[in-house]
C-alpha cells in the first residue's frame, strides 16, 4: 500500500464531498462518480487497502457514530421488522443470489456462489440515509433503514465465514451456522455492553472533555477487536456500545457532549468519502484481474449483470411478501390464539406499520457499500496452498453490485420519493406539539428551583434582593419558553404581533404569581429596615456584586439542569422523540456552557 496515494485519495475525496455538500448534492454518489472516472486515468496506480483495515478501522467508527445518534426507543419499537430485514432478508438474498450464480455458471461451486451472495447481501444505509434526511423521509422509514444497516452486517459476515470454511475445509452445516451465529450475537452484545459500561463510568469519573472524547473514539475499535478475538460479532459489539453510550449521553458533561459532536461529524465525512472513492477507483482493476485470470471476461460480465438484477429484485419481493404475511388474517388469528394481541408487548407491532408508498421507498433503498467492498477485497487468493479459482469473478460481481446499486438506486431514489410525495410533515407536527409540552414542563421545573432557592437566600441578602434575583431569573426564561411553546403548538395560528402581545401579557402575570409565592415562603422573616444609610465602600460594593453574580449564575445553572432532567425523563418514558430531545438538550448545553465560559463564572 502506498501511503502517499491513500492520503491523496482521502484529500481529493473530502474536497469532492465538500463541493457536493455546498451544492446540496448527495456526497457519496458524487464522490463515487468522480472516482469511477478517475479510475481510467492513464498512469494512475492501484490504491490497495487491506480488507482487515476496512473492516477493523473504517467500519467500526461508521457503525458506532450511526448508533450514537439512533433512537433506542424507536429501534426497540420496530425490532421485529428490523430483524426481518437485517437477518431474514440477508439470508434470503445470499441464497437466491448464490443459486442464480451457481445455475448460470456451472464452474462456480456452490460454496463460492453462496460466498458471492453473502458479500452482496447487506445494504449500506449511508447513502439512503443521506437522501432520506435531505428529502424528509418519515422517521419510521429512517428507523427501519438505519436499524437494518446496524445488524445486517453481522448476519452477512457470519454467512461469509461459513462459505469460506466450506470452500477450504470439509464443509459447514446449517447447525454449525446456527451455532456460529448465536455465539457471534451473544459474545458481540456482551462485549459491547461491558466495554460501554466501563467507558461510561470512566467518563463520568474523569469529567475531562478531551479525555472523554478520546475514550469515545477508541471504544468502537476496542469493542470490534475484542469481540472478533473471542469469535463474536464485532459489528454487534460496536452497535451495542454505540446504543449504550448514546442513551447515556445526558449523563456526561456538557463540555464533553459539545466537544464530541463535531469530531464525530468530521470522522464520518472523512471515512465515508474515502470509502466511496475507494469503491469507484477499483472498477478498472477488478476488470483487469478477471482479464488476467483464466476466466472468460464475457462470462464474468454476464454473471455480474445477472447478480445485480437478482440483487435488485429480491429486496422488494421479500419486503412485500413478508409484509403481506404478517398482516394476513390467519397469522393474526394464530398470534391471538398464542397470547392475544398484547403479546408483542414492548417490541411493538409485528408489522412495520408502513404505508404502501413507504414500503416502495424502503424496497428501493438497498444500496451496497463498505461491507460489500471489504468482504470482496478480503476473499483470499489461496488457503493452505489451494487457490480459489473463481476469486476474480466473485470480486468483480461484488464490486459491480456495489457500484450498480449506488448509481441505479441512489440516483433514482430522490425522484421516487418526490413522485410519491412522501414527507415527514405529520411527524413534524407531532414533534412540535411534544416539544411545546415538554418545554412548559421544563419551565415549571425551573420555577420550582427558583422557589426553593429564594427561601434559602432570604436570610443572606434579604427578601427584596432575593425576589429581585428570582424575577430576573424567571422573566427571560418564561417569555422565551411561552413564545416557543405557543409558536410550536399545532393548533396555534398567531401572527408575530399577537405572539408578542401574548408574551407581554402572560409573563408579568406569572411573575406576579411567583413573587406572591416568594413572599409567602418568606413569611415570618423580618422585613429589611428602610433607612438612609451612607453609600458602602467601593470594595464592599465589588464584593457584593461578585456574590450576587455568583448567586445568579448558580441559580441559572440549577434551573437548566432541572429542565434537562425533565426532558430526559420524558424521552425515557417514550413521550418525546430522540431527535427532539437532542435538539432541546443542545440548547440547554449551549446555555450552560455560555454561563461557565462567561466572566461571571470566574468571579
Amino acid at each position: 500500500m502506498n501511503e502517499f496515494t491513500v492520503v491523496v485519495v482521502l484529500l481529493a475525496a473530502v474536497l469532492v464531498a465538500a463541493f457536493a455538500r455546498k451544492a446540496h448534492l448527495n456526497p457519496p454518489l458524487v464522490v463515487l462518480a468522480f472516482a469511477l472516472g478517475a479510475s481510467f486515468m492513464p498512469g494512475l496506480v492501484r490504491v490497495e487497502v487491506p480488507p482487515e483495515l476496512i473492516l477493523g478501522i473504517i467500519l467500526p467508527p461508521l457503525l458506532y457514530s450511526a448508533a450514537l445518534t439512533s433512537s433506542y426507543q424507536d429501534f426497540r419499537a420496530a425490532l421485529q421488522p428490523i430483524v426481518r430485514l437485517g437477518v431474514g432478508l440477508v439470508v434470503v438474498t445470499a441464497l437466491v443470489v448464490g443459486f442464480a450464480a451457481w445455475y448460470l455458471d456451472p464452474l462456480l461451486s456452490a460454496p463460492a456462489a453462496i460466498l458471492l451472495g453473502a458479500v452482496v447481501a447487506p445494504p449500506d444505509a449511508v447513502a439512503a440515509a443521506a437522501v432520506g434526511r435531505r428529502l424528509g423521509l418519515p422517521r419510521r422509514v429512517m428507523t427501519l433503514l438505519g436499524g437494518e444497516s446496524l445488524i445486517n452486517d453481522a448476519t452477512s459476515l457470519t454467512l461469509y465465514r461459513l462459505a469460506l470454511a466450506a470452500i477450504y475445509a470439509s464443509g459447514a452445516s446449517i447447525g454449525q451456522g446456527a451455532v456460529v451465529f448465536a455465539l457471534a450475537v451473544l459474545v458481540g452484545v456482551s462485549v459491547g455492553l461491558a466495554l460501554a459500561y466501563v467507558a461510561q463510568i470512566a467518563r463520568a469519573g474523569l469529567r475531562d472533555p478531551a479525555v472523554d472524547t478520546v475514550i469515545g473514539l477508541m471504544l468502537p475499535f476496542v469493542s470490534y477487536w475484542i469481540a472478533e478475538e473471542y469469535h463474536g460479532s464485532g459489528v454487534l459489539a460496536v452497535v451495542t456500545a454505540g446504543f449504550f453510550i448514546g442513551q447515556s449521553s445526558p449523563r456526561t458533561t456538557v463540555a464533553t457532549r459539545l466537544h464530541e459532536e463535531p469530531i464525530w461529524a468530521s470522522v464520518d465525512l472523512m471515512l465515508e468519502s474515502f470509502t466511496f472513492a475507494f469503491i469507484g477507483l477499483q472498477l478498472r482493476w477488478v476488470i483487469a484481474d478477471v482479464d488476467a485470470s483464466d476466466q472468460d471476461l464475457g462470462d464474468a460480465i454476464l454473471l455480474t449483470v445477472v447478480v445485480l438484477a437478482v440483487t435488485l429484485a429480491v429486496r422488494p419481493v421479500y419486503i412485500y411478501s413478508t409484509e403481506l404475511l404478517v398482516r394476513s388474517r390467519w397469522l393474526q388469528r394464530w398470534r391471538d390464539r398464542r397470547g392475544g394481541p398484547g403479546r408483542t408487548g414492548g417490541l411493538g407491532q409485528p408489522s412495520s406499520n408502513l404505508s404502501a408508498r413507504e414500503l416502495l421507498v424502503t424496497s428501493w433503498a438497498g444500496m451496497r457499500g463498505v461491507v460489500t467492498l471489504a468482504a470482496a477485497a478480503g476473499i483470499p487468493a489461496a488457503v493452505d496452498g489451494r487457490p480459489f479459482a473463481e476469486r476474480a469473478t466473485v470480486q468483480m460481481a461484488a464490486y459491480f453490485v456495489a457500484i450498480g446499486t449506488l448509481l441505479i438506486q441512489g440516483l433514482t431514489l430522490p425522484s421516487l420519493i418526490r413522485a410519491l410525495k412522501i414527507s415527514s410533515e405529520d411527524e413534524k407536527e407531532e414533534d412540535d406539539a411534544s416539544e411545546a409540552r415538554v418545554r412548559l414542563l421544563a419551565t415549571r421545573a425551573a420555577s420550582q428551583v427558583v422557589r426553593g432557592q429564594v427561601e434559602a437566600w432570604t436570610p443572606i441578602m434579604g427578601k427584596t434582593e432575593a425576589e429581585r434575583i428570582a424575577e430576573w431569573a424567571t422573566q427571560g426564561l418564561l417569555a422565551r419558553e411561552t413564545a416557543a411553546a405557543t409558536l410550536m403548538h399545532p393548533e396555534a395560528d398567531l401572527s408575530d404581533g399577537e405572539l408578542l402581545e401574548l408574551t407581554r401579557t402572560t409573563a408579568p402575570a406569572v411573575i406576579a404569581e411567583a413573587r406572591q409565592v416568594l413572599r409567602s415562603a418568606g413569611a415570618g422573616l423580618p422585613e429589611e429596615p428602610e433607612s438612609d444609610l451612607p453609600p458602602p465602600d467601593p470594595e464592599e460594593m465589588r464584593a457584593a456584586a461578585a456574590r450576587l453574580t455568583n448567586h445568579i449564575t448558580e441559580l441559572r445553572t440549577q434551573m437548566v439542569r432541572a429542565q434537562r432532567e425533565v426532558v430526559v425523563a420524558e424521552r425515557n418514558a417514550g413521550r418525546l422523540g430522540e431527535s427532539v430531545m437532542r435538539r432541546i438538550m443542545r440548547e440547554f448545553d449551549l446555555e450552560e456552557e455560555a454561563m461557565e465560559a462567561s466572566w461571571a463564572h470566574r468571579l
